[in-house]
């Protein structure tokens, strides 16, 4: 029965996650791209004489691109790993049992 068995997972560099540090750095070239835009849309709605349609649109691009990037920014990849938080040990007073000496 050769065919039953299981084969090995194989790991390829590219299943690797990305480091938090680059998942980071590309949620904020992002936002900064998106809010570059909403700069620019501000000035058209201000600047260039338009019908006030396309006004009215460079505004709403203006209004709502915030909330976009910023809810783009706060949002992790699904590659992420997750952030790592120090939790507490259940009794932190206790010596460890490799520590531990005669007569203690």
């Amino acid at each position: 029965m050769k065919g039953w068995r299981r084969k090995p997972d194989v790991h390829q560099v590219t299943d690797a996650r990305p480091s938090l540090s680059s998942d980071i750095r590309k949620r904020e070239v992002s936002y900064l791209i998106k809010m570059g835009i909403r700069t620019i849309c501000l000035i058209l709605a201000v600047v260039v004489p338009v019908p006030w349609p396309y006004r009215l649109l460079f505004i709403a691009a203006a209004v709502f691109l915030p909330y976009i990037a910023v809810i783009g920014a706060n949002e992790r990849s699904n590659g992420a790993p997750p952030p790592t938080f120090q939790t507490p040990e259940a009794n932190q007073t206790e010596i460890p049992l490799h520590r531990r000496e005669i007569g203690s």
